[in-house]
């Protein structure tokens, strides 16, 4: 099919959100709050966005059941969950905003769940003091969507859910817009804007096993950031969750919630022992995630794992009711995936790559990236979770900086008195787009995913090795050359093969990003484990940044606040009585 003729569309606004989840969302709510116009782009369905996905809780020191909490000790269990690699500045800033975060879900309807009295219910989660993390059911990021969706539609913010952004154009180092296709029809869509805010995700779809679905988080905020002149930073701290199933084959890496152990699940390999009184014998499937993890993986290497690669987790000992009022996602999952029920049959799974906790550079007061008009925010951004994310932090991180940003944003695009517009950029996106449908190679795009997907959980997985990640580099040289030489082929169900090219290009950027970070960071820390360097480096207390031109160089952290760094820094009371895991 030929497309260097087809018409493009020329759209115009003051904002261009890219990403229509819970960060891009709220950061549109913002702005059209403000009075500023905007417009949120989509690559998929909005109702369906990876925000939906999120099971867990939203945290924030309410207090509600535990008075004594504070928005102190949220910064400092967050900074001590991330092994001391998150940005103090960003902790604070959520910690402190978290309260107005959840205020603002409620005044537009959230549905909490709530004690008899009223106050909103908050249960534990692994590694935090108190209990600060907020829910609804196993279903919290589902409702933060909705609510969302209908606070957006209330303030008539347009959304655009079929539209798949390829490039960001600048013009001397500012932004003025963006270039992309329709993926239903193909049709070229260019779109000036005064701004743009990135919020499309991260790369853990770049694993074989991942809690994403095939076609999000493959890498496009990296590839579009840092193409645009932006940083990345963090790229090798990944969590991988300790519960994703291994089957059916098209939904690998499909996670059953940490409420599952939390609520009395227990793990076991193949031989049917309790493995994780070899690891954590205090906490057991209540440990972090990071060594639960690290634990599965282990038994399976050595061989205690099942015959499919993976352990077993049983909830069937819990009373009926418990799992059909606390785990009613998870049992329906597995009623719907593999006919499985879990109140009578223990599950199989394995660690998933879950979520990035790196991503594009941004300064802390306003999440902006280093390129004029060019803003990063929720799993797309980096410095709140550093080398091992707190559980529910993720959540409440999308309403506090979509907030902040987008009130950051309204003043940029307000101060602005000329854009300069450059065709040759609008060129280059142009050109690149046509070159994929109107290519004669023959390599396939899916094909190549594939590929990269297996080189990624070989040489960069759960554990690492210099050995293994220069191996995985090789093997990337290969992959990128090879990429050259695809060719789009789309028919007349859509523009998918279209989509497939560009979350490649997207996904061998962030590939060659992870590889050459995690080769740099020689050492043991959170989510990131490297067998030839198994124990923590004081000297690597600080940041792995990576861009195409520069490649890696490192950056020191400032020092916490003294107003929670003596909080992060005390004995942390490893008790699990009562807690769900993170």
């Amino acid at each position: 099919m030929n497309l260097s003729s087809a018409p493009e569309r020329l759209l115009s606004t003051s904002v261009l959100v890219i990403g229509t989840g819970g960060a891009g969302l709220r950061a549109s709510i913002e702005l059209a709050q403000q009075g500023v116009q905007v417009l949120a782009v989509g690559k998929r369905r909005k109702h369906d966005a990876h925000t939906s996905l999120a099971a867990g809780g939203i945290n924030a020191a309410l207090g509600t059941m535990d008075p004594e909490d504070s928005w102190e000790q949220h910064a400092a269990d967050t900074l001590r969950e991330s092994y001391f690699l998150a940005d103090p500045t960003i902790v604070e800033t959520v910690a402190r905003n978290a309260a107005r975060g959840i205020e603002d879900l409620e005044q537009w309807g959230m549905p909490f769940a709530r004690e008899e009295d009223g106050r909103i219910s908050q249960r534990f989660f692994g590694a935090h003091k108190y209990r600060r993390t907020a829910y609804a059911g196993d279903y919290t990021g589902l409702e933060i969507q909705r609510t969302l969706m209908r606070r957006a539609a209330e303030l008539n913010v347009p959304i655009i859910d079929t539209v798949y952004i390829t490039r960001l154009l600048v013009a001397d180092g500012t932004i003025f817009g963006a270039y992309g296709f329709d993926i239903v029809d193909g049709t070229p869509v260019q779109i000036h804007a005064d701004a743009v805010i990135l919020a499309a995700g991260g790369h853990t779809r770049i694993w074989r096993h991942t809690s994403s679905r095939r076609d999000e988080n493959t890498g496009d905020s990296f590839r579009l950031a840092a193409l645009a002149g932006a940083r990345i930073r963090d790229a090798e701290l990944v969590q991988f969750h300790p519960s994703g199933l291994l089957e059916p084959d098209d939904a690998a890496g499909t996670l059953v919630s940490e409420a599952a152990r939390g609520e009395g699940g227990i793990l076991t390999n193949a031989l049917g022992e309790r493995f994780m009184e070899r690891y954590d014998p205090e906490r057991m499937e209540l440990s972090t995630r990071d060594r639960v993890a690290l634990a599965g993986f282990t038994e399976v290497v050595e061989g205690r794992g099942t015959e499919k690669g993976g352990v077993y987790l049983d909830v069937s000992h819990l009373p009926r009711e418990t799992i059909m009022e606390k785990l009613p996602r998870v049992y329906r999952t597995l009623i719907d995936l593999q006919m499985l029920d879990i109140t009578t049959t223990k599950m199989e799974i394995a660690p998933t790559a879950h979520y990035s906790m790196g991503g594009v550079w941004v300064a802390p007061e306003d999440h902006g990236t280093g390129v004029n008009g060019l803003y990063a925010i929720g799993e797309a951004s980096s410095g709140l979770h550093g080398a091992n994310r707190l559980g529910g932090n993720s959540l409440i991180e999308l309403l506090v900086y979509g907030r902040i940003t987008g009130e950051h944003v309204a003043e940029y695009v307000r101060s602005l008195t000329d854009v300069h517009r450059d065709p040759a950029a609008v060129g280059l996106a142009r050109n690149e787009m046509r070159s994929l449908l109107n290519g004669k190679g023959t390599e396939s795009a899916r094909r190549l995913q594939r590929e990269l997907r297996n080189l990624m959980t070989e040489h960069a997985g759960v554990v690492r090795t210099e050995q293994g990640l220069q191996a995985g580099l090789g093997k990337l040289d290969d992959l990128e050359g090879r990429a050259q030489f695809v060719t789009a082929h789309p028919d007349i169900a859509g523009f998918d093969d279209l989509a497939h090219a560009y979350d490649l290009l997207g996904s061998l950027l962030a590939a060659r990003a992870t590889l050459e970070c995690a080769l740099e960071r020689r050492e043991t820390r959170g989510a990131h484990n490297r067998a030839d360097y198994p124990t923590l480096d004081p000297a690597l207390q600080g940041n792995f940044v990576w861009s195409p031109g520069e490649g890696v160089s490192f950056e020191t952290l400032a020092p916490a606040p003294d107003s929670f760094r003596a909080l992060a820094e005390a004995h942390a009371e490893d008790s699990v009585a009562g807690k769900l895991v993170e």
